[in-house]
């Protein structure tokens, strides 16, 4: 029992992971731009080489520095957490740079500390970006051990420009004596802090560190970074009220937020703006000029491959469906133009790119019928707001920030099956959603007020609306297809 409870604290369970399976690809597009995955090693002042990966934009905007976010894993995670933040982050031109910890993932090391060596081997990396001049203000962002890794470091950084913790620990040893009542270990108080102190003695001898010396409650009030501090209010393994106790007694500018979950749940997009927001306002990135305008960002796919594991059945049927809006097909039970299915899908679509072009979808004022949606639209266009986040592909248990944390709820499986609406971060942004739906509202209202006056609707609004939706659609259902056949390839590779 105790031997379990000192591998708990300094080696649980270790990832092991293809950084070519796991991680976004070497170079991907995300929301119509071009970025790039630079992996390197570090030396930490033990020795030990830490495995790192850096996304940036590709390429670099040219006499321009931006900012970074450096992602802190969990004491059972890897690089592959970062994904997410990769997805949040990136779009806002913030680079976002992500380590394996010594003892954690393919980094040298055999044992974890919870945040006190860790905090040296952030500070390999910050030096590291600092010595970059394409790299400006720097940023933490830190889950469970990262979060306590993030706090620590940043009471001896004061040049960090901000913090996200999520999941802190206020103090390991109180984190210990809770663990005791919550895995239901039936000994008495005092035989309890008699084994805690022998933990105390092994866990010195192996790891090299004081359970002791964690404690996030002696540096919070001398840490004046801004931080936006995360709990999930259910988490049974660090309970809400540790990052209450951080969030009371620290001195900087700070926000806390609450939300569903527990330690290991996936977090809900509101969680995620709430980040993305708080990043662009501590680190200011600069406004680098889209070349895409609002109607092209629905057009542009971004550099998709079309691989043999694609539903090559379900691209004709899309490319067919395209065609017939082109065409000002009049409902879904018109026949569609035939298609040669002896060409590639990749030549069809660009044919279908050529032939059909973003203004004439709008000189049409035609007013067309009530469309019956097909079974396939149906099953393709999940439009659930909640769910917009994306999830990496493979992570499953990794991205788990403990080994006893309990299940995560939403793991990749239920998560793939019940939420195909995570595609809309690619091909329609939620602010895009939201503005578009604010926009309706308002059409509306002017519709209504027309009616009162006794004036006929302006057919044309209308038209604009309705082909406007199915470019969205298309998109929608085009990119789905496309990434169903790469989540095949990476698990049967894997």
């Amino acid at each position: 029992m105790i031997e379990q409870f000192i591998n708990f604290v300094i080696r649980p369970p270790r990832a092991e992971y293809n950084p070519d399976q796991y991680l976004w690809e070497k170079e991907f597009s995300l929301a119509g731009r071009t970025y790039q995955r630079l992996d390197l090693e570090l030396k930490n002042a033990r020795g030990h080489t830490l495995q790192c990966s850096h996304y940036i934009p590709s390429p670099f905007p040219e006499d321009t520095s931006l900012p970074c976010v450096i992602y802190c894993h969990g004491n059972s995670g890897c690089r592959a957490d970062a994904n997410e933040a990769a997805v949040i982050l990136l779009p806002s031109n913030i680079t976002v740079f992500t380590l394996d910890f010594s003892g954690s993932g393919l980094s040298d090391g055999d044992y974890v500390s919870l945040g006190w060596h860790e905090k040296d081997d952030l500070k390999v990396v910050v030096s590291h970006l600092r010595n970059n001049k394409q790299i400006s203000h720097i940023g933490l962002w830190g889950r469970s051990m990262g979060a306590v890794t993030s706090l620590l470091y940043g009471a001896e950084d004061p040049s960090i420009a901000g913090m996200v913790l999520d999941s802190a620990f206020s103090n390991l040893y109180d984190l210990m004596m809770e663990l005791v009542d919550v895995y239901k270990i039936r000994l008495p108080k005092f035989t309890v802090k008699m084994a805690v102190q022998y933990m105390r003695r092994v866990i010195e001898k192996k790891a090299k560190f004081d359970i002791m010396d964690l404690n996030c409650l002696l540096v919070a009030p001398k840490t004046f970074i801004p931080a936006l501090i995360g709990h999930a209010s259910e988490d049974k393994f660090i309970q809400p009220r540790h990052s209450d106790l951080i969030f009371k007694s620290y001195a900087g500018d700070k926000n806390v937020i609450k939300f569903n979950g527990d330690h290991n749940s996936s977090r809900p997009q509101f969680f995620y703006d709430s980040v993305s927001i708080f990043f662009y306002n501590v680190l200011r990135p600069p406004q680098v000029p889209s070349a895409l305008s609002k109607l092209e960002k629905y057009y542009d796919l971004g550099d998709l491959k079309i691989g043999s594991d694609v539903d090559k059945s379900l691209l004709y049927d899309i490319i067919s469906s395209l065609r017939s809006a082109a065409s000002g097909a009049a409902s879904s039970s018109s026949a569609p133009p035939p298609i040669s299915s002896s060409k590639s899908v990749d030549e069809l679509f660009s044919e279908v790119a050529t032939v059909t072009t973003v203004e004439p979808m709008f000189r049409d004022n035609t007013i067309h019928g009530n469309d019956e949606p097909n079974n396939d639209e149906d099953k393709l266009n999940c439009q659930t707001e909640e769910c917009c986040s994306y999830t990496s592909s493979n992570r499953e248990s990794w991205g788990r920030c403990s080994s006893l944390g309990g299940s995560d709820e939403e793991s990749y499986a239920d998560f793939r099956a019940d939420n195909c609406s995570q595609i809309d971060v690619f091909a329609t942004p939620l602010r895009s959603m939201k503005e578009k739906s604010l926009d309706d509202n308002k059409e509306e209202e002017k519709e209504e007020k027309t009616k009162e006056k006794g004036e006929s609707p302006d057919p044309m609004k209308g038209a604009k609306s309705d082909k406007l939706d199915k470019w969205e659609a298309f998109s929608r259902r085009f990119r789905l297809c496309i990434l169903k056949g790469a989540t095949h390839r990476r698990h049967g590779s894997s």
